[in-house]
């Protein structure tokens, strides 16, 4: 296995190698530079609240310690049911119970017994990982413009062509978020060896944030771009680049874009009218997602229904979609994407139990994450819990069901898996 990274990575290399020794990159890099000094060295930066603004919020020590701990997706999740004028029924509270047990269990009680020795972790190289994450930011806008071309303009000023938007050339597109993640951990680790300053590795991150704004948003997507800045934030907040009042003032940007978003767009799309209030097309979609989840538990009972079906349904080529599956089962109507809740996909591919089964490895995965990367302080480890728990909290409402989301997870378990075994012996 590592004989085969060694050569990826090799290969990987020198294609970023050539991207950057090319005349377009080295002028694109050098007006950077410019401008990241200009940054550094401006004067107008001495009017920017320091790390002591809303010096109230340091104070307390759940939001200091553990805004990013994983059980902030328990606390998320019941937020949203909140926000939802449908009543779960019996079964789903029971249902509910049950999910939220199991993840606390995971992401509390079993890293305990795990990674106590941490003198054997894998490091891993940072050329290397910006390679990655550098390669992955040019497949992204190279295939960005083809679903422009494809639709024949832009879905952000044209809401009813993103209909016409293609899965076989989005889906590539959003490896810009693993992309910015992997390129940010790298920046990250040269703050960490005083390679670069703070107000330099900030504007890096701003820089990273604003080319994710610049591709996913012209494509009309929320959700993608939620991502995004939420893995830059949480980076930032674990690597000492953000202050805390920033998270709050990011975190709350972020939810005022997306109900800003969902708004605008359905104005366009005269979905509602410009009287309804902003708000309305969260509590509506929670409202839809708390019915669907309702019928998917009646459905799946207590061993489920599908058996799975809905899981391997993420496989590309296959006919037809998770999402759109969740709608054949509870609409008859194939044509139509669900989102199915976090735990919409397990009960009705495997039941209740199923259901505590899975949250109980989900909340193992990201309670090992945060006790790895808040031991460490690895650059690495921090990019990568980052990214699985900002995918788990959109998982609240859309479900871990993408194919390159999945990945995301199994490329994270095999790592701690590796550690573990590692730190054993």
């Amino acid at each position: 296995m590592s004989i085969l990274y060694t050569r990826l990575t090799n290969i990987i290399r020198k294609i970023s190698d050539e991207f950057h020794r090319s005349f377009l990159f080295t002028f694109i890099f050098t007006i950077l530079g410019f401008i990241e000094n200009q940054w550094v060295n401006s004067y107008f930066k001495r009017f920017y609240p320091d790390e002591n603004f809303l010096g109230f919020l340091n104070k307390n020590k759940i939001l200091k310690n553990h805004i990013f701990n994983p059980l902030i997706v328990l606390f998320l999740f019941a937020l949203f049911l909140l926000l939802s004028m449908t009543r779960p029924s019996d079964s789903l509270v029971v249902t509910l119970i049950i999910a939220f047990i199991g993840f606390f269990i995971g992401c509390v009680v079993f890293p305990r017994f795990f990674l106590n020795d941490l003198r054997n972790i894998i490091n891993f190289n940072r050329d290397d990982i910006y390679s990655i994450g550098f390669c992955l930011i040019l497949v992204s806008i190279v295939f960005f413009f083809l679903c422009v071309g494809s639709v024949g303009g832009i879905p952000l000023i044209k809401p009813s062509i993103r209909y016409l938007l293609k899965p076989i050339l989005t889906m590539p597109v959003f490896l810009i978020i693993p992309g910015t993640c992997l390129v940010g951990s790298a920046y990250l680790y040269d703050f960490q060896k005083k390679v670069i300053s703070r107000s330099q590795v900030r504007f890096r991150f701003l820089f990273l944030v604003v080319i994710d704004c610049a591709f996913l948003l012209l494509l009309g997507y929320r959700t993608p771009l939620l991502a995004a800045f939420l893995i830059i934030i949480i980076m930032g907040f674990y690597g000492n680049i953000v202050s805390l009042w920033e998270v709050v003032v990011g975190v709350l940007i972020g939810i005022g874009a997306i109900i800003g978003i969902g708004y605008f767009r359905s104005l366009g799309e005269m979905t509602i009218t410009s009287a309804t209030s902003p708000i309305y097309t969260l509590q509506s979609r929670a409202d839809f997602t708390l019915h669907v989840l309702n019928l998917l538990d009646f459905i799946g009972g207590n061993f489920g229904h599908t058996h799975g079906h809905i899981l391997i349904s993420s496989i590309p080529g296959s006919d037809l979609g998770p999402r759109m599956m969740v709608g054949k089962l509870i609409a008859w109507r194939s044509e139509v994407t669900i989102t199915p809740t976090l735990i919409g996909q397990m009960v009705v591919d495997f039941g209740k139990i199923g259901v505590f089964i899975e949250m109980l490895l989900l909340g193992s995965i990201l309670g090992i994450g945060f006790k790895l990367m808040r031991l460490t302080q690895n650059y690495f480890y921090i990019a990568i819990y980052a990214l699985i728990l900002t995918y788990t909290i959109l998982g609240v409402e859309t479900g871990i069901l993408d194919i390159q989301v999945l990945l995301y997870f199994a490329i994270a378990i095999f790592i701690y898996l590796a550690n573990i075994i590692k730190c054993k012996n």
